[in-house]
């Protein structure tokens, strides 16, 4: 006992203060695109073959949508003038799903919080229920590390549950598979309301390298309600972290 004592002294204090103050990411984070599509010569399609979930389009200007983006850099790779590159911000999370279709001209119009009515049974305490529909485990695994000392979920009083029936909200990753249709629509039944779902990861927003597979259903709002979205391939926990935060008016949105 006194070995762990002294051993919890000697580590101190490993939360990090997020949010109240931005973290500093290595510069090989791969966040929020930055596209200059000026830059674009005309005819060129080099960053739309090489993009593995076709998530690029180029008519005019260049957008990515960000809901089927692995950011697996391809494009950035491919591009013979650079006009793609991606930056360490980590600030993803939008609540409807058109904000992720992204010029690099206009700010992404990150979450806003729910009604002040939902923020007063929910902003102080939140519990979900993970379902994994079909995931990778990458997705699942950021989601988890949020519980670690580093992040301490548990300090915002929100928590992961085991059943349903004791949450307020889903958080689904995996791109759906038939297997796992109904298993997600009867955990969102099960869940009382009001209720609301996250979607974490490309998978879950669009089917991910699986869309269109006949396996699959392209994410989960073809199957239950999705309130935000959480765009990567895994979202970085912190990510994961500012978008729930600010889906509970945790967070200034000027910020």
């Amino acid at each position: 006992m006194f070995n762990l004592i002294k051993e919890r002294r000697t580590q101190g204090y490993r939360t990090i203060d997020f949010p109240k103050s931005l973290p500093v990411l290595p510069d090989r984070f791969r966040g929020l695109p930055v596209i200059d599509s000026s830059k674009c010569p005309d005819g060129c399609q080099a960053c739309v073959d090489a993009c593995p979930t076709d998530a690029i389009t180029v008519n005019g200007e260049m957008k990515i949508d960000l809901g089927r983006c692995l950011f697996c850099t391809d494009c950035q790779e491919a591009c013979p003038e650079g006009a793609i590159n991606y930056s360490t911000e980590h600030r993803l999370a939008v609540r409807n799903r058109d904000d992720l279709n992204f010029n690099g001209k206009s700010p992404l119009q990150l979450a806003k919080a729910i009604d002040e009515k939902s923020r007063c049974i929910f902003g102080r305490s939140l519990q979900l229920r993970q379902v994994s529909a079909a995931g990778c485990n990458a997705c699942e695994a950021d989601i988890n590390v949020l519980g670690t000392v580093i992040f301490d979920l548990g300090r915002f009083g929100i928590y992961l549950v085991a059943s349903p029936r004791h949450a307020d909200g889903l958080i689904v990753t995996g791109a759906v598979s038939q297997n796992m249709k109904l298993a997600l629509k009867k955990a969102y039944d099960a869940i009382p309301a009001p209720k609301f779902v996250i979607a974490v990861g490309a998978c879950a927003i669009s089917g991910g390298p699986f869309a269109g597979h006949e396996e699959q259903n392209n994410g989960c709002d073809s199957i239950v309600p999705v309130d935000m979205y959480i765009p990567g391939c895994p979202p970085h926990p912190l990510t994961i972290l500012d978008g729930i935060l600010r889906l509970l008016g945790r967070i200034d949105e000027s910020k």
